[in-house]
């Protein structure tokens, strides 16, 4: 039951839990649209009397002092699970590290070395049942709060009120903080002619009644437009986006044939516009379950026709895929990539695509112009992290085609490889392999 006068006990400021933080923490907050904004906002008026408190994060969204001013860096170290944009840039600041995962262990033992001491996040206002929603993510976020020593939650009315994993007693938190600030969101990046052509590709090699994967960008966006001519489409995803909310506002996702969850629309998180908040708030079409479920690679292969759309930096002639650096530049991260590529390779009747432009522009250090590159290449950069294996790999596709590498010799891949490169660098790559003995 409700006890409302127990619940504003709980209620309290941000000035009164901050204290509470001590030197050597491990301090683990909700995923990207999730985070603690008034907290993050004020961590760093503590770091005068802190020393080596782990914040671990997964694709933070707002730009906070506690890392992004070098002062603070003795006083915190952030530990995160997938780089934004952010930390990208503030790497170099020596205050901010990676952590190698597959999404599908971000909440396990075998990944998160050792138990947080405080877990931070936001959740929608509680009901007349005493249960919050936790809104925008389940990737880790309950494992993380059942494993917390001091749990505290930003009650805040915009974030979206959905089911699955998300729903939470309010006794199972330590506070509240009551705030109203606006979710993050993602602009719609609108599809150039590469992603249209590429998202036309891979569009036509998806069925009807497929059980459909996407992510965020220009890309998986053009592949949600080529998709609204067909039909019973479902979806089981790590991330839900807009362009999902566009299918199924056209008809073409309907969940029907699904063969896990069927008439249920599976993530374990949601990023987006303030329209996708919307059409998830309330819905119970949709269901936000924790990430050690919906990205493990046996439970995606249950989805019959699973399909799985990830992007990627750089790939060998081997089929070795770069989705997460460059070089040694850690700029993103490998989330949940082999966990769907995998699974929708062991799905019946699946398919896994892996796209990327054919060149990208680069400045030469020597001349600091702009010139082209290939992003097909014979031997991955140096340094390079090897995202998704090429024992993974199964179809590529570039502005100039798709390839299936599944089952194929590296005679082949290289082959196949070069005939989806950008026509001006097909020579000198079969040149390449020929001197590397790629065959």
């Amino acid at each position: 039951m409700f006890n409302k006068a127990d619940f504003q006990k709980k209620c309290v400021r941000v000035e009164d839990v901050l204290p509470m933080i001590n030197s050597g923490d491990h301090i683990v907050s909700g995923l990207a649209g999730a985070e603690p904004q008034l907290l993050f906002s004020a961590l760093h008026t503590e770091a005068s009397r802190l020393n080596d408190v782990h914040i671990i994060t997964c694709l933070p969204m707002g730009n906070y002092d506690f890392f992004s001013n070098p002062q603070y860096k003795d006083a915190f170290l952030m530990e995160g699970w997938f780089y934004s944009g952010h930390m990208r840039k503030l790497h170099a600041n020596q205050n901010i590290t990676f952590i190698p995962n597959h999404l599908h262990f971000a909440a396990t033992k075998r990944l998160h070395y050792k138990k947080p001491r405080v877990y931070m996040g936001n959740c929608s206002p509680v009901d007349k049942h005493g249960y919050v929603s936790l809104g925008l993510s389940a990737v880790y976020e309950k494992e993380m709060i059942e494993q917390a020593d001091l749990v505290i939650l930003e009650v805040n009315p915009n974030v979206p009120r959905t089911f699955g994993d998300t729903l939470l007693h309010y006794t199972k938190a330590d506070y509240f903080i009551e705030t109203d600030y606006e979710l993050p969101e993602l602009p719609v990046a609108e599809p150039n002619e590469k992603d249209k052509r590429i998202g036309q590709y891979i569009a036509d090699l998806i069925e009807d009644g497929s059980t459909i994967q996407l992510g965020i960008g220009g890309i998986p966006n053009a592949v949600a437009q080529a998709l609204k001519t067909k039909k019973h489409l479902g979806i089981h995803t790590e991330m839900f986006t807009d362009g999902m909310v566009d299918l199924v506002e056209c008809g073409a996702v309907d969940n029907s044939q699904k063969t896990l969850h069927p008439e249920k629309m599976i993530a374990a998180f949601a990023l987006g516009s303030k329209r996708l908040y919307d059409f998830i708030n309330d819905n119970p079409s949709v269901e936000i379950k924790r990430g050690t479920y919906v990205n493990d690679p046996y439970v995606i292969g249950q989805n019959h026709k699973m399909v799985s759309i990830n992007t990627s930096i750089e790939i060998d002639l081997t089929g070795q895929c770069c989705s997460e650096s460059v070089g040694t530049r850690q700029i993103s991260g490998t989330g949940g990539q082999a966990d769907t590529a995998i699974g929708a390779q062991i799905s019946e009747g699946g398919k896994s695509f892996i796209a990327l432009y054919a060149t990208a522009e680069i400045k030469d250090p020597e001349t600091g112009e702009r010139v082209e590159k290939s992003k097909i290449v014979p031997m991955l950069t140096p340094g390079a992290i090897v995202s998704l294996s090429r024992n993974d790999v199964d179809y590529v596709v570039t502005e100039y085609g798709a390839v299936s590498l599944r089952g194929t010799s590296v005679r082949e891949r290289v082959r196949l490889l070069i005939s989806i490169a950008h026509p001006n660098f097909r020579d000198e790559l079969q040149a390449e392999a020929d001197r590397l003995m790629l065959w």
